[in-house]
């Protein structure tokens, strides 16, 4: 499955409080937490750069400031924020408000703590490259369990032969964790509420039509949400892990 229309902007999702984080976000927002010696929101966008996206839609509210400042000179992708100062919209909610910077065409909505080592190739080329918009309102990167590092939960979803994605029920773990990057249509919002909510209201929906895709990620992926993952990446990064159907 590919698609002409390969997606050339992204949404950032860098807005949040970071609480989880804290002490380190006492004085910096989550986006800037070093990984690697390299804040994570860089890690993103040269990941992005690297893939051809050429805009990145940034949110702002918590440390606002400190944000914009550090983004203001980068070129590559070029940016642009979504003011987010005064309410906090969750996920689903801040790219509802941010729908207009986007465009008419689909965009790659990315979580600024979500980095991974890669396996071969790009993960992020393989998702732009798998987009198919006449089936998919969705497309997410997922990973497998077994090869996620900060990751505590029980897993978020199934994946068939066709790669159509389901929510687990049940008491069993789920095979695959989202992996904090999607590709949507602008479709995937028509008739979204006004105001804070999250993205996956919208990805039920699509579950329920049958659009909602996943791609399976190659390498390790590290979500940075506490000090501890943090600790954990950094030796990953140090020591890269390898996975094997051993």
């Amino acid at each position: 499955m590919t698609s002409a229309k390969r997606p050339t902007s992204a949404f950032v999702l860098a807005a949040g409080m970071g609480q989880r984080m804290r002490p380190l976000t006492d004085t910096i927002p989550k986006p800037l937490v070093p990984l690697g010696g390299k804040p994570l929101i860089d890690h993103v966008l040269d990941r992005l750069a690297a893939a051809g996206i050429k805009k990145a839609v940034v949110n702002l509210h918590y440390l606002a400031d400190k944000l914009e400042a550090h983004l203001a000179h980068r070129t590559q992708p070029k940016i642009v924020f979504s003011n987010e100062r005064k309410h906090l919209l969750d996920t689903g909610g801040g790219v509802l408000h941010a729908l207009p910077k986007l465009g008419n065409g689909p965009f790659v909505i990315h979580n600024s703590d979500s980095v991974w080592i890669e396996g071969l190739g790009s993960n992020l080329d393989r998702l732009l490259c798998t987009w198919d918009e006449a089936t998919m309102d969705s497309l997410m990167l997922v990973a497998p369990l077994a090869a996620s590092i900060g990751y505590d939960g029980l897993g978020d979803f199934q994946m068939d032969a066709t790669g159509r994605l389901t929510r687990q029920t049940g008491p069993k773990m789920a095979p695959f964790v989202f992996a904090g990057v999607s590709i949507a249509h602008p479709r995937l919002f028509d008739g979204a509420p006004e105001g804070a909510f999250s993205l996956n209201r919208l990805w039920d929906r699509a579950i329920e039509k049958g659009r909602l895709y996943g791609l399976r990620l190659e390498g390790v992926w590290m979500h940075v949400g506490t000090p501890d993952a943090l600790s954990e990446a950094e030796a990953a990064l140090t020591e890269p892990l390898t996975t094997s159907s051993d």
